[in-house]
């Protein structure tokens, strides 16, 4: 067995999981810890990688383990190595988010987790180790990521109407509420929304529905200069 000059830490994830119901709020996967350290104390999903797998199928296995929350798609979004974050001792953690509709991923507590809740973006209780640090990171790499890329799609249903775009558009970045017509025009003008019909059984009058074309999307990508899709997409410009 190999004998290492210098010590070697333990590596964690934990995951930042931000979803959306339509609400006012974007809102934020949270466990109560069963265990030590910080027991009974909300915390991010995640725990410590294992020898033989890599970090992102830890994180995702970490998140269905403790949440019952799986088949999402996670991207890496920094690492977290203050000597002291961790009292158990040298601890480094690979933190990932992860974007999804509240509707398709119902959480349970389950493996070392008291409990499972989506908590308020803006509400949240004091949270463990360093992950409100973690939190606040992700929420402004997210806040910066949707001006240039249509990731928000994630957080909606396959259709939506123009309304309910938007206003997970104002949600996410947390802004007052856009001009509706040039918000319908810059949107339009991508070329990656389809229209699919008019909602149907709605007591007001039915809106178009759409979905993202990803083909679309990935087509333009190829052709064009990415800073004409993100003065499309930036709506506060």
């Amino acid at each position: 067995m190999p004998t290492y000059k210098h010590p070697r830490p333990s590596v964690t994830t934990d995951v930042v999981v931000f979803g959306y119901d339509g609400g006012p709020e974007l809102k934020l996967l949270l466990i109560q810890r069963g265990g030590e350290p910080f027991k009974g104390q909300w915390a991010l999903p995640g725990g410590f990688v294992e020898m033989d797998e890599d970090l992102e199928a830890g994180a995702l296995r970490e998140l269905e383990e403790e949440t019952g929350v799986k088949n999402l798609y996670v991207e890496q979004l920094f690492t977290f190595g203050a000597p002291d974050r961790d009292p158990r001792g040298r601890v480094i953690s690979v933190a990932h988010y992860a974007l999804v509709n509240l509707g398709n991923h119902p959480a349970a507590a389950s493996s070392d987790a008291e409990r499972v809740e989506w908590f308020p973006r803006n509400a949240l209780p004091e949270l463990a180790f360093d992950h409100a640090r973690i939190i606040e990171l992700a929420t402004s790499r997210l806040r910066a990521k949707v001006r240039y890329q249509p990731i928000g799609f994630e957080l909606l249903p396959e259709e939506f109407t123009l309304g309910e775009l938007q206003a997970l558009y104002e949600t996410v970045l947390g802004v007052p509420p856009f001009n509706k017509r040039n918000f319908r025009t810059r949107i339009l003008k991508t070329g990656i929304l389809e229209e699919v019909g008019r909602q149907e059984n709605v007591a007001h009058r039915p809106a178009m529905l759409y979905r993202f074309n990803e083909d679309r999307y990935r087509k333009l990508v190829e052709e064009r200069d990415s800073a004409v899709l993100r003065r499309a997409l930036d709506f506060e410009l």
